[in-house]
């Protein structure tokens, strides 16, 4: 996990979209803004599809949509380094509306992102061999995307200590920054160790109980 020390250029940042009138049911993960509604069916949360196809279309907001039978997922993913569209908390304030007219749940508390950071050799470059192994593409300078957003993206970093051969690799969890501190603490309970939290509230750093590292992090929905 790196310390973030400026905003994305071009686009807005976490708490200027926070800012934003009418936004409260979203959350900024690692991947960008998002919403996740309760629904009682797979059809109650499909109802909502129409509304956000609409708006998307309107506001020229390019958006991701995940439906499952509890919930439906809407995202309005990072596609490149600017930060969050201009247009984003407009669409967002419509959708919260339309979710609201069908009785759909605003579920702030299951909100999240996963990465995966590849420490790495700074000698080596291994971006290619697991874009490569995984069908991902390139993102940014550093990182590597499911082209369909599916799975976890990847961060690719040197590692502190630099030594060849000698790989650490570890889980990135984005939250909702109300719900860090919860989540960290279900971790801990759960027979976790805390690593280090030098850096809480932005990220704390985790190891499970056969050493396996987990940081824990919710700087994404709060850096301006």
């Amino acid at each position: 996990m790196s310390d973030p020390t400026t905003a994305e250029a071009g686009g807005l940042s976490p708490a200027a979209f926070h800012r934003s009138p009418d936004v409260a049911d979203w959350r900024v993960t690692g991947t960008g803004p998002q919403a996740v509604f309760a629904a009682t069916s797979l059809a109650h949360a499909a109802a909502l599809v129409a509304p956000v196809v609409a708006e998307a279309e309107r506001t020229g907001i390019e958006v991701d949509v995940d439906l499952r039978p509890e919930a439906v997922i809407v995202r309005i993913p990072n596609r490149g380094p600017d930060g969050i569209a201009a247009g984003a908390p407009e669409f967002a304030a419509a959708v919260s509306r339309a979710a609201a007219k069908l009785q759909l749940t605003p579920d702030p508390e299951r909100t999240q992102s996963i990465g995966i950071y590849v420490a790495q050799h700074s000698a080596a470059d291994v971006r290619p061999f697991f874009t490569a192994a995984l069908g991902y593409e390139e993102f940014g300078e550093t990182d590597a995307v499911d082209p369909l957003r599916c799975g976890p993206q990847l961060a690719f970093n040197p590692i502190t200590g630099d030594a060849p051969s000698r790989g650490r690799t570890h889980i990135d969890v984005f939250v909702p920054a109300d719900r860090a501190r919860v989540r960290v603490d279900a971790a801990l309970a759960a027979g976790g160790r805390l690593v280090d939290d030098s850096h809480a509230p932005a990220w704390w750093s985790l190891a499970s109980p056969d050493n396996h590292g987990v940081d824990i992090a919710s700087w994404t929905d709060t850096f301006d």
